[in-house]
Order: C-alpha cells, then structure tokens, then sequence
C-alpha cells in the first residue's frame, strides 16, 4: 500500500511534441517548453504502462496495466498483472482499490500522501516548474541516464520539497522520444528504493467515458478514509 501511495506523478507532462522540437534541439528548457506547449492540447491521454519496483534490498516487484487522464485534474491507473487493482483520482479524491482485499481506501487530494496526485492539479496547467526546482538534461556515463533509442532525451527533475518531507523522491528522470512521448520515468526514493515506469501506445484525445473517472464501492467493500482511518461498509 505504502509503495503504491508513493509513485511521483510527473506523468502530469506527459503529450506529444513535434520530433523537430525534441529531436534536434538538445537543451531542457526547449523539450520542456515542447512537452508543456502541446499538452495544453490534450483533453484526453491513455497509455499502457510496466512498472517496477526495487526496495533498496534486493526486492523486487513487477505491475503493468493501463492508465487514463482527462481534464480538469482526473486520472485513473488499472493495473491488470499480476492483480488486479486500481488507483483513481476523481478531482476531488484520490481512491485505491484491490478487489482481492475487498477494502478501498480514500484520500483527499491534498492530504494524499500518492506522488500521482498533482498530474490531476497539472491536468490543466501544465507547469513542470512548478514540480522541479532545477531540470537538466541528463548526461551521466551511468548507463541508467542514457536514452534506450537514438533520438529520444532524458531529463533529470529535482523535486520541489519542503525541508521535513522525506518521502520525496531526490531526483527523477523522465525520458521522452523523438516524438515527444514520455518513453520511461525514474523515481530515485528514500533508501536506495527506486520505481521505474515504461510506457507505450500513447493515445491523445481518444473518448474515455465519463464513468472510468468515478469510484463507486460495491456492495460489501469496506471504505478507510486514510485521515480517519475509519472503515464504513457500503
């Protein structure tokens, strides 16, 4: 529950750019004035995505699925393998729910302790400087910081964080393609833990019903509330 209340949400900037603005102009504040220029565009995004997660201790976890984003501030991330489960923000609140569990908990955005819930609040205003204190281009010898294709860019983001939060992430790269797509995220967390996303089949503007960006309990699911912690049946 922890790891999955702890993913950093720059995905908020995630959209297409034109391959000649990514491609041949090397400077992070261009890529990011691309990313941040045409995804005020996109009223709708869905990706599939493989995430993966190492503890710091030799632990490893791999999930995939598909997430979806829409404006003003939603967005949903169905995991299909190994389990199902789903993380949701409706605008209002930020949900979790493993139907295994039979429980779903509930946040409100500004208490949820899920890195995922400023792309809702970027959902409109995409503003990367408003999540990163400093972005360069990444240019590291460790093979981590290289682009997986010819063509593609990696940005290193260092998070804006007030000076008691340790949960924050101290850096993240996010590399983005010759034409514009967010390829792969790396989250460095607390501990030498690190969380990766890989993500393909970009879609913008496509029609996502209304209904994926509402959570309803079923009949017999137990709501905790994260700031009560206090469980009602529905």
């Amino acid at each position: 529950m922890y790891r999955i209340f702890s993913i950093f949400a720059l995905m908020a900037l995630v959209a297409a750019t034109s391959a000649a603005a990514v491609g041949s102009v090397r400077d992070a504040e261009t890529v990011r004035r691309a990313l941040e220029g045409r995804y005020r565009n996109a009223r709708t995004l869905s990706a599939v995505f493989f995430e993966r997660y190492s503890d710091g201790n030799g632990g490893v976890a791999a999930e995939s699925g598909t997430v979806y984003f829409s404006r003003p501030g939603r967005m949903r991330w169905d995991y299909t393998s190994p389990e199902k489960k789903l993380f949701l923000v409706d605008g209002a609140n930020a949900w979790f729910y493993v139907p295994a569990d039979h429980t779903a908990s509930r946040a409100k955005m500004k208490e949820s302790s899920d890195w995922r819930t400023p792309l809702a609040l970027l959902a409109g205003k995409t503003d990367l400087g408003k999540l990163c204190s400093k972005i360069d281009l990444a240019d590291s010898k460790d093979p981590e910081e290289q682009p997986a294709a010819d063509g593609n860019s990696v940005l290193r983001c260092t998070p804006r964080v007030e000076m008691d939060d340790k949960s924050v992430p101290p850096d993240v790269l996010i590399e983005v393609t010759a034409e514009g797509w967010i390829a792969r995220i790396v989250l460095h967390e607390p501990g030498n833990a690190q969380t990766e996303f890989k993500f393909g089949n970009w879609q913008a503007n496509a029609a996502i019903p209304e209904v994926q960006f509402h959570f309803q309990p079923p009949p017999g699911v137990a709501v905790v509330d994260e700031e009560s912690l206090a469980g009602e049946i529905h």
